[in-house]
């Protein structure tokens, strides 16, 4: 554990929290007062599914994978944070235990809240509390559209909005395309969209051949977003508003 102290930049990234949006500059100072930073180096966990869920967490830097095990033993990628986002928000219950396990994929700083700490901002900044519960209920409905999509749409479809969610979470323009920025496997989309790594393989090698996407070892560029959405959205490529990929949404 490190002692407290952030630069203006993370400064400004925790004020961007929507667990803590709408506060008061000299409320945010008292909720960084309280807090604690912790740093992971890549591949390490901040928590496990499965653990009590004690601490609350802001991410400064670095990029976090949530993960979540079924009960047939395999491993589901539920998805990426950037630096800015909240997770672990389940701590503000007490006595209940983390629902998915937080892994961090580079390294990565974080600030973090323990229990009492939560419970006392949550008293005397009830703005906090209600934020809290939005994040909630937002994580809830996120999880349900994953499960509805794993059970009801084809498998190229599941694949087209998962890499298109991705792009919008890290995506980065270059000339050839939109990058993902993310070390991201075949494997990693085969959990992500409840298929096998052999359906991913083959699907993505049709879209290189197609000039949908350009793919290599943890690397995946969209070449031809236009086509991608047209996947996603289960509509024809010619139809009018199809296109491009926003990526100012996190």
């Amino acid at each position: 554990m490190e002692v407290m102290k952030l630069s203006s930049s993370e400064r400004a990234i925790i004020q961007g929290v929507s667990l803590f949006e709408g506060l008061r500059e000299e409320e945010l100072s008292r909720v960084i007062e309280v807090a604690h930073i912790h740093s992971v180096e890549d591949g390490a966990y901040f928590f496990m599914e499965g653990n009590p869920a004690e601490k609350a967490y802001a991410l400064l830097t670095g990029r976090v994978k949530l993960t979540q095990v079924t009960a047939d033993g395999q491993q589901v990628i539920l998805g990426y944070l950037n630096a800015g986002r909240e997770f672990g928000i389940l701590s503000m219950i007490e006595g209940e235990d983390y629902l998915v396990s937080a892994q961090a994929v580079e390294a990565c700083r974080a600030m973090y809240w323990d229990q009492p700490s939560l419970e006392y901002l949550a008293a005397r900044y009830s703005r906090i509390y209600m934020s809290a519960l939005q994040i909630l209920v937002r994580q809830v409905r996120e999880f349900q559209n994953r499960v509805r999509e794993l059970s009801t749409q084809r498998v190229e479809r599941r694949i087209a909005r998962t890499v298109l969610r991705l792009a919008r979470q890290s995506g980065r323009k270059t000339e050839q395309g939109v990058l993902i920025d993310l070390p991201l496997s075949r494997q990693d989309i085969a959990e992500m969209t409840g298929t096998t790594l052999y359906t991913v393989s083959r699907i993505l090698s049709e879209w290189e051949k197609d000039g949908l996407v350009q793919s290599e070892r943890q690397r995946v560029v969209i070449t031809y977003p236009h086509g991608l959405v047209s996947l996603a959205e289960d509509i024809p490529v010619g139809d009018v508003g199809v296109g491009e990929i926003d990526l100012s949404r996190g």
